[in-house]
């Protein structure tokens, strides 16, 4: 759940747009996934303190990205405590980049520390970031 919340986040779609206008029209998959984000933020909540770490982590990565939607805003909040903890103590780098830029775009203070890499999959000849075909290969 938390990549597919992922691949339809503003920062996912918002990228996506840039070279294919009119991905996120109305209408579309994608716009429609996204009408579905209070549901399934009410869907995956109960799981932010599951016993088991692993669904745990998931859920609060998923409501993370489902709160970025401005109807779900009075949930940051709380959802800062589980970011918090996701910095703590996964070991998970893309997880814990959304937690702190969560943190960060909500105004929380995300905590300094080892600058953390964009995803891997935005590597390459058209962005910023390292690429496989450029040296060291």
């Amino acid at each position: 759940m938390a990549s597919t919340v992922y691949d339809a986040s503003d920062e996912i779609v918002g990228r996506t747009e840039q070279y294919s206008p009119g991905f996120l029209a109305p209408g579309t998959i994608l716009a429609s996934f996204r009408d579905l984000r209070t549901m399934l933020y009410q869907a995956v909540s109960p799981f932010l303190r599951d016993s088991h770490e692993d669904v745990r982590e998931a859920a609060v990565i998923t409501a993370l990205i489902l709160a970025e939607h401005s109807a779900l805003a009075g949930h940051r909040d709380h959802l800062a405590v589980h970011a918090r903890a996701i910095l703590d103590t996964s070991g998970d780098d893309p997880n814990r980049r959304v937690a702190w830029k969560a943190l960060e775009t909500w105004g929380h203070g995300a905590p300094d520390f080892e600058p953390l890499l964009e995803e891997s999959w935005a590597w390459g000849p058209h962005s910023d970031g390292p690429s496989y075909l450029e040296p060291p290969f």
